[in-house]
């Protein structure tokens, strides 16, 4: 049966769910003590996927692009440098010491090993992005797989020529699209799928040339939601998406509205059996779970794609992680994984940074292809076990066993990672947390004055940083009939960020039925937010 525990942080109530109890027995760990929104924000606190700085590669001297800022103390590497033969992370390698505790000691080594300056592999043309594999032409992109000339967006598999967007899949032409799959040539639509030619548009299902509507079914050519004619539909698409800021952004005012006074579904979740949370796809018995596709037996987890077992984990699979996987951000092909950062196709790791293609390894950061490692030094299979036994009772003794690394052992300030999106904190609330602050740098240049197309700089109307119009995009707006953007992409990235709901389920009533039902729509939400039932039989 569930339990109920107390936050330390928080002082909130929280449940702890009978298949985590059953993962942290798996792993002779104790039950959580905080929240699990607290234990998101701390595995997300450890991840930049935005910010990219210009700086020096500490092998070469040569100039790079990194994830990691100038001031920043670790060594980084070139991508070409850091996954090459020239350096072997066991030369890192030391003793552990019995007589200082674990996080001192790994905290040591954090500083010594390098570490990659971005995460790119297998791409071409690609070189500034975060977290890309397998594409081509992308340019100022995070979280991207499969994907060919996409730009200045979020979490995208599979599509082309898709801008300004966030959480999209299979896609085409799309401009600041939120949560779309499978859509061709859509701007400002969200929440949507098999959708082609609508714009301005929220949750529809299988449309095409629909325009200011909302929860519509397998409808052609509607405007506000009534039937249109081809001409009608035209004349209304002309006049908000003709190339003029102006008018887009009376387009985006009056689509405020139709998003503000559409049904609202309480929940996102398809073809899933036995779930809680929200935008699950193809999952099963999976418990506060957010964004995941194809998972199961899963609990307090957030980006799962293919995993099996997985407890209080950021971004798990992509692909297939078997499990089980505990308190770890960003595992790739991995299982029997416990407190992990950046980790691929390894098994059998506790405490580990930074390993690819690993097995048996405690406490070690940059390793490939090694077995039975503990501090970056190689051991025998029985000397391992020893060493590990004995470690794990020398951390029970301090009680560091069972806890996630410490935040000052991120890499990065708070403000540069996705927990300052998706749970913000103000600099005096950060650090007040344990966690370190980037102070902006306000020295900027001055803008260039652009009269016209083609343009090379602009200043943000938000922040008042310059920001670059390459001939890629330039190309798309006048093709699409859109306006060069006023905002960088920091400040389009925050304004789209800023329209997703937390990944926090809350207790409300049906809008419509007034049945209990849990949504990640709070209750003081003006939306009208519907049971599924209620919703299904409102679309049109």
């Amino acid at each position: 049966m569930p339990k109920k525990a107390i936050c330390k942080i928080t002082g909130e109530e929280f449940v702890l769910f009978d298949l985590e109890m059953e993962i942290c027995e798996r792993f002779g760990v104790p039950l959580p003590q905080i929240s699990p929104t607290e234990r998101f924000r701390s595995l997300m606190a450890f991840r930049n996927e935005w910010k990219l700085y210009r700086r020096k590669c500490d092998a070469t001297g040569e100039e790079m692009l990194s994830a990691y800022s100038p001031k920043s103390p670790y060594k980084v590497y070139k991508n070409q440098i850091w996954w090459g033969d020239s350096w072997d992370a066991l030369e890192y390698g030391r003793d552990f010491d019995f007589s200082k505790p674990f996080f001192d000691q790994l905290q040591e080594l954090q500083l010594l090993v390098p570490r990659e300056g971005t995460s790119i592999f297998n791409s071409e043309n690609c070189d500034y992005n975060s977290h890309i594999r397998q594409s081509r032409n992308c340019y100022l992109n995070s979280l991207v797989a499969h994907c060919e000339d996409c730009y200045y967006s979020y979490w995208i598999v599979e599509d082309q020529n898709v801008f300004d967007s966030m959480v999209t899949n299979g896609s085409q032409l799309c401009y600041y699209c939120r949560n779309v799959n499978k859509s061709y040539q859509c701007f400002f639509l969200e929440e949507s799928n098999n959708c082609s030619e609508c714009y301005f548009c929220y949750q529809l299902q299988g449309c095409n040339h629909c325009i200011f509507s909302s929860n519509l079914a397998n409808k052609s050519y509607y405007a506000f939601n009534k039937p249109c004619t081809r001409q009608e539909f035209e004349e209304i698409k002309n006049k908000y998406i003709n190339g003029t800021f102006s008018s887009l952004e009376e387009g985006k005012k009056e689509y405020g509205k139709i998003c503000q006074t559409a049904n609202h579904r309480a929940l996102h979740s398809l073809n899933c059996e036995n779930v809680s949370g929200d935008n699950l796809y193809n999952c099963r018995n999976c418990e506060n779970c957010f964004e995941a596709f194809d998972s199961e037996h899963c609990v307090n987890c957030v980006s799962l794609g293919e995993a099996t077992f997985a407890s209080n984990c950021y971004s798990a699979g992509w692909p297939n992680c078997p499990g089980p996987i505990y308190m770890a951000l960003v595992s790739r092909g991995c299982q029997d994984i416990a407190f992990g950062n950046y980790n691929w196709f390894s098994s059998k790791i506790r405490y580990c940074e930074n390993l690819n293609s690993c097995d048996s390894c405690f406490g070690c950061i940059g390793l490939r292809h090694k077995k039975y490692c503990i501090f970056n030094k190689q051991y025998s299979k029985e000397e391992y076990e020893k060493m590990v036994e004995k470690i794990i009772a020398h951390m029970k003794s301090a009680e560091e066993w069972g806890q996630f690394f410490p935040k000052s052992f991120s890499a990065f300030a708070y403000n540069e990672t996705p927990a300052q999106d998706f749970f913000p904190l103000t600099k005096e609330e950060a650090i007040k947390k344990g966690f370190k602050w980037l102070d902006e740098d306000v020295n900027l240049t001055k803008p260039q004055t652009i009269e016209k197309i083609p343009a090379d700089i602009k200043k943000c109307a938000n922040c008042q940083k310059n920001y670059k119009i390459i001939e890629p995009e330039i190309k798309f707006y006048k093709n699409m009939h859109l306006p060069i953007p006023q905002l960088c992409p920091s400040c389009r990235h925050k304004e789209r960020f800023n329209k997703r709901n937390p990944f926090q389920l809350f207790q409300r009533k049906c809008d419509h039925c007034g049945s209990e039902i849990s949504s990640t729509y709070t209750k003081d939400r003006k939306e009208a937010v519907l049971c599924e039932k209620c919703y299904l039989e409102n679309m049109l």
